[in-house]
Parts: structure tokens; C-alpha cells; sequence
């Protein structure tokens, strides 16, 4: 006589657990679709309105940035811009690391937006290609830049990574804070900011 008894509980039992299992997976699978709208949806970085990249070129040198894998190093960085025939940007960007040396890389940007000339993709001759990698949107997009071409930030579409640059290896305060509040309001993580420890010379 027990036997049926056991059966319908053994039945009520794996019915409930399917019941919550299709449940969970249901809101897993919200969940999931609602993180991916958002990703989708995310709202595309303003840039500046236009870059004469004539003045761009030169130098600039690093003030800030958020963490990359291949800066964990360090310690002072600029990078050298020049114009090209072809109308792209030969890129030469050095850094001074922890241990004195310093490592060099050689790279060529291209106008990914000529209406603007705000956003660049940029690609490297080495590993720092498969690291840095590019987008269908570019990977460099000019976010700040003073008319006088003196200071500027550059960050990736997707936020995860951010520079701010100077003209001169240093950089007075007020612009520094005023550069890193745009970026919070760009939603940028700028509590990750590391600034560059620059030595007097360099």
C-alpha cells in the first residue's frame, strides 16, 4: 500500500524540481538577454567634433591611463605621431619601465571616421596587435582635445581602456581632474586611473 503513496511523492518531488528548474533556467536566460540589451545598448562614446591630424602629430606624452596588460611595467610613456603619404599616422610609442629599460613598439593608425578624423584604428607591428587589437569602430577615439592641441584623452569604444595625454610630461592639476571627471561622466572606471611616475628627465 505504500508503494503508490511513495510513487506520487517520487512524482510530486521530480515535478517540482523540473518546475524549478525550468523557472531558473527561464531567469537565467532573462537575466542573460537583459545584460546583453544593455551591452548593446550602451550608449556610444561622444568624440570630439573634428581633429586636424596635421596638429595632432608629435609627441604626447602619457599622464594617465587605465591598466593594460602590457604597460604593467611601466612607469613613463609617450608615443611619437607622424604623418604618412598615404594619408594614415605612423605611430612609435616608448615606455620606460620599472627596471630602466625601455621598450619601444611601431605602429600605423588609420582614419576609421573622416568626417571627424576622432576615430582611428590603430595596429601594431607585434604581440601588442593581438593584445591591443582593433574593432569594427575603431580602437582609438580622440574623446578630449584642447583647441590648442596641448592636452587630450583618448579611450576604446567599449571603456576599457583610457589615456590622457599631455604635450608636456607634466600636467597642471586642475586639467588633469577636469580631464578625469569627463571620463567618470563618460562612464569610465577612473578610480582604476594609474598616473605615470615620471622621472625629472626623460
Amino acid at each position: 500500500m505504500y508503494a503508490p503513496i511513495d510513487k506520487f511523492l517520487m512524482r510530486g518531488v521530480a515535478g517540482g524540481w523540473i518546475g524549478l528548474s525550468v523557472r531558473l533556467t527561464v531567469l537565467a536566460l532573462c537575466l542573460t538577454v537583459t545584460a546583453c540589451v544593455g551591452v548593446e545598448h550602451k550608449d556610444t562614446l561622444p568624440t570630439v567634433p573634428s581633429v586636424d591630424l596635421a596638429r595632432y602629430a608629435g609627441t604626447w606624452y602619457e599622464i594617465a591611463r587605465l591598466p593594460m596588460w602590457f604597460q604593467r611595467h611601466c612607469v613613463d610613456s609617450k608615443a611619437i605621431y607622424t604623418s604618412r603619404p598615404d594619408g594614415s599616422i605612423g605611430v612609435h610609442n616608448e615606455c620606460r619601465t620599472d627596471r630602466g629599460r625601455v621598450d619601444r613598439a611601431e605602429g600605423v593608425a588609420t582614419v576609421f571616421d573622416p568626417k571627424t578624423n576622432a576615430r582611428l584604428t590603430v595596429v601594431f607591428d607585434n604581440f601588442f596587435a593581438r593584445l591591443f587589437g582593433s574593432s569594427r569602430d575603431g580602437n582609438y577615439w580622440i574623446l578630449a582635445l584642447d583647441p590648442e592641441y596641448r592636452t587630450a584623452m583618448v579611450g576604446t569604444p567599449d571603456r576599457r581602456f583610457l589615456w590622457i595625454l599631455s604635450r608636456t610630461p607634466q600636467l597642471e592639476e586642475a586639467t588633469y581632474q577636469r580631464l578625469v571627471e569627463q571620463a567618470t561622466r563618460l562612464g569610465f572606471p577612473t578610480t582604476d586611473l594609474m598616473r605615470t611616475r615620471r622621472p625629472a628627465a626623460f
